[in-house]
């Protein structure tokens, strides 16, 4: 019988990657009635994944969720190993000789694409890149978007597409006393994006926003809503969608968009405008994107199974720079079986599978488990689920060969790998929000992962 969860031998838990659900599954395992050591890695030196350098800046409230994990990561039995390339520094079969049970929630971090012709011309992004850059993300801090011409398109509608719009129409005073990075402020207000275009390839029943998102941009500053009263008419599969009981965030987005429709004719110096049914089908240019060709939609098939099918219709619109914001996948680890047509790491119930069979002591959560869905409170009832599947299968597994975190820490300094801890991270922040102050900001972030262990060493 496993002695694994006991006093004397502690369940030995490696979470991969330090975002909501690796989290929420620690704050999980804490409370159950085993007793469990938990070391969360991360490759960057800072915790907290899109909460950092996802979420927009000017949504500072969400970003109040970090306290909880604060005080998960205050429990004695648990330890964060920043700046740690699971894959890299070290392999998942050295994480397997120190720890009984391996729970992946490293996310989703890369685009789809659309794959249509013109889709790498320079001017054509990933609203990833865009949202990492703003964010001063250390991915993503050397890029460059050109923002002098006049349109933007951004291809998608949901939250994220609704952040990066939202921030290219905003001013620099909505912006300042933000946590946004000083370098995108700056670059922001030189924009001269005058209209922005936010498309989706079915209609407005069918949008993936949420209504606090859509309704701030009816509350810019120097930005009108635009919506055509004609493009609000429904099919009767829609109307069905719309008056079903289920629906109140749908019906909540249609009333403030109709209630956009209604409004006098713009006159502030830049104008959003929500587009439906059309998809990309080519982005042209000289050298530089210029045009974006659209097939015109319509929609088929049973209320809540609706799809995009394409008509004879095209149309073209001028544009100088685009954004895709069509759904995200997971990147693969070496080690780790890996579904290249979903992007995930294939899974039954949270258990990690090869083919039809389960790896024994690898789990996942989160985006890298079920696909990029949900809000950031999404994850703690998938991160228990798994969780709930780890603890149901204590005494199936095998415990590792050395039950000891020491050897690693020692693996890694032979390697050169500078493994920054929660306390360091702490040092960190401090350093970030004094930064901050002097310009009115919540923080002023470090953008290169040299600057942050330069700080620190």
């Amino acid at each position: 019988m496993s002695q694994l969860g006991t006093a004397t031998r502690p369940l030995r838990v490696a979470i991969v990657g330090s975002g909501p659900s690796g989290f929420y599954a620690a704050e999980a395992l804490f409370k159950s009635k085993q007793q469990v050591k938990v070391d969360m890695f991360d490759r960057l030196p800072t915790p907290y994944g899109l909460v950092r350098g996802g979420v927009a800046p000017d949504h500072q409230k969400i970003k109040n969720v970090i306290r909880v994990y604060e005080k998960i990561a205050k429990s004695e039995h648990f330890a964060f190993w920043g700046n740690v390339n699971i894959g890299r520094d070290i392999t998942v079969d050295e994480l397997k000789q120190h720890y009984d049970a391996i729970l992946f929630t490293c996310g989703a971090e890369t685009d789809r694409r659309l794959d249509v012709p013109g889709e790498d011309l320079p001017g054509s992004y990933t609203a990833t890149e865009f949202v990492g850059w703003y964010n001063g993300h250390p991915d993503y801090r050397d890029r460059n978007f050109d923002l002098s011409g006049k349109v933007a398109v951004i291809i998608g509608q949901g939250n994220v597409a609704m952040d990066v719009s939202r921030i290219l129409a905003k001013t620099r005073k909505e912006l300042e006393d933000t946590d946004i990075a000083d370098y995108a402020l700056d670059a922001l207000a030189r924009s001269n994006i005058e209209k922005i275009y936010v498309i989706g390839r079915r209609g407005p029943v069918q949008t993936k926003f949420t209504p606090p998102e859509i309704k701030e941009i009816g509350e810019l500053e120097d930005c009108d809503p635009v919506v055509r009263p004609e493009d609000l008419a429904l099919n009767d599969a829609s109307r069905v969608e719309l008056d079903a009981p289920e629906s109140n965030h749908e019906r909540k987005n249609f009333e403030i968009m109709r209630e956009f429709s209604t409004r006098p004719a713009p006159t502030k110096r830049k104008r959003y405008y929500l587009e439906f049914l059309l998809s990309p089908v080519e982005l042209r240019g000289d050298g530089h994107l210029q045009q974006v060709v659209f097939v015109k939609n319509r929609l088929a098939g049973e209320p809540f199974n609706q799809w995009a099918e394409a008509t004879e219709e095209k149309i073209t619109l001028d544009c100088d720079i685009f954004f895709r914001s069509v759904g995200y996948r997971g990147i693969s680890i070496p080690g780790v079986p890996f579904d290249q047509r979903k992007g995930i790491f294939p899974n039954r119930e949270g258990r990690i599978i090869d083919g039809d069979s389960p790896v024994p002591g690898m789990y996942a959560a989160g985006w890298i488990k079920r696909g990029p869905s949900g809000i950031i409170g999404t994850n703690k009832p998938d991160s228990q689920a798994t969780v709930e599947v780890i603890l149901s299968d204590i005494e199936t597994l095998t415990p590792c060969a050395v039950p000891d975190s020491d050897p690693l820490r020692q693996l890694l300094r032979e390697r050169k790998v500078r493994v920054v801890t929660f306390a360091d991270w702490q040092r960190i922040d401090a350093a970030e929000v004094e930064r901050g102050k002097s310009k009115g900001k919540p923080r002023e972030k470090f953008a290169f992962v040299e600057e942050m262990l330069a700080l620190l060493d």
